[in-house]
């Protein structure tokens, strides 16, 4: 099912030049990143990274939109670790993979899947995944 923005809230615009060893940059400056391939000798970023930082911050953002009964505050000192994987399908073509290890000190373990199956419900990066590719999670 394709979900349809009633309200658009915020776009980003980036530019790229030169694919996996090339430069991006936001329209506003913000970012500004020269771009390396995985496991290449280049010394910038690679699109997998950039995934991995965005939807770790995205998912961050969601846990704290989640409506409990009780309510439960996600602490300060929550860390995300994400890992996206680049590999060949069977096909000859390539996917992604994800998994989310997301860390909630203080919160008894109920609490801990409350905010992330609720977060995987309402974040934006989770609805573009699901059903594409692998997302996976684990809570400490």
């Amino acid at each position: 099912m394709t979900r349809i923005i009633d309200n658009v809230l915020y776009t980003a615009e980036t530019r790229t030049t030169g694919g996996r060893e090339g430069h991006g940059q936001s329209s506003d400056g913000a970012l500004d990143v020269r771009l390396s391939t995985p496991g290449g000798t280049g010394t910038g970023t690679n699109p997998e990274q950039l995934f991995a930082v965005g939807y770790s911050a995205c998912f961050m953002g969601a846990m704290r939109r989640v409506k409990t009964v009780p309510p439960i505050r996600v602490p300060d000192d929550t860390v995300i670790q994400a890992r996206v994987s680049l590999g060949t399908t069977a096909d000859g073509g390539f996917a992604l993979a994800v998994k989310l290890h997301v860390a909630l000190p203080g919160l008894d373990e109920a609490q801990k899947w409350a905010l992330v199956d609720g977060a995987h419900q309402l974040c934006p990066y989770s609805h573009a995944t699901r059903g594409n590719i692998e997302v996976t999670f684990s809570v400490a």
